[in-house]
């Protein structure tokens, strides 16, 4: 089937960790896919001009473009829902057929989008991006950001430690939660106090399709 599909079009920057989501779902589905690099701003080729707006009216990435289907997705979780519902079928990412598991899976993907995600979107914003120095925010979401980490050593530790859901092969929640976790080291956490977290961090990342994602999204196409 993959060989017949056109490539799909991963629209993305090569820092933000959302990009890397898509990126490596499309990788463990075994998708073809182009990477289309924008930049930030409201220039020709960033992400708030009109170009780029008109795919992604909240001027954010990642955006998908399918052309087999005709359907455009922004938001790593929509775009992330659109590939399991689509190209899934035979289960590599999404649940299995049971609404327990479905639950399972949906409520650590949205523990991630609504809580550890910003919490160490916050971060980083208030150590290298806020005009000014405030340490409490900065103290509020570090504190955040260590709790959240607490909350999925614990949750390793009930799964096994290998996946987040258990299971013998990663899940989309892996895939959600990795390019967070990931950046760690740049928001200026340590993962000392999470051993689990840290051997699950270094086993995602040891895939071959985490390797390829993070390798080809920065090569992309420039915009």
């Amino acid at each position: 089937m993959t060989s017949s599909l056109k490539p799909l079009i991963l629209h993305a920057h090569g820092t933000g960790p959302n990009p890397y989501k898509v990126a490596i779902a499309l990788e463990l589905l075994s998708l073809p896919y182009t990477v289309k690099l924008w930049d930030f701003g409201d220039a020709p080729n960033g992400v708030k001009g009109p170009t780029f707006t008109k795919i992604n009216p909240n001027g954010r990435v990642p955006a998908l473009e399918d052309p087999n289907t005709g359907i455009t997705s922004w938001e790593s979780g929509a775009c992330l829902n659109y590939l399991v519902r689509t190209y899934d079928k035979k289960t590599v990412l999404g649940p299995k057929d049971d609404e327990k598991s479905r639950v399972e899976q949906e409520q650590w993907v949205f523990f991630l989008v609504s809580t550890l995600g910003p919490m160490m979107g916050q971060v980083n914003w208030f150590r290298h991006y806020h005009p000014e120095t405030i340490e409490g925010a900065l103290k509020r979401y570090e504190e955040q950001a260590y709790r959240c980490f607490g909350v999925l050593e614990e949750q390793l530790g009930r799964s096994g430690g290998k996946f987040v859901v258990g299971g013998e092969k990663p899940s989309v929640v892996d895939v959600h939660f990795y390019p967070w976790v990931y950046q760690y080291g740049f928001a200026g956490l340590s993962l000392d106090e999470y051993p689990k977290v840290k051997a699950w961090l270094e086993g995602i990342g040891g895939l071959e399709a985490v390797k390829k994602a993070y390798e080809k999204v920065p090569k992309g196409e420039k915009a």
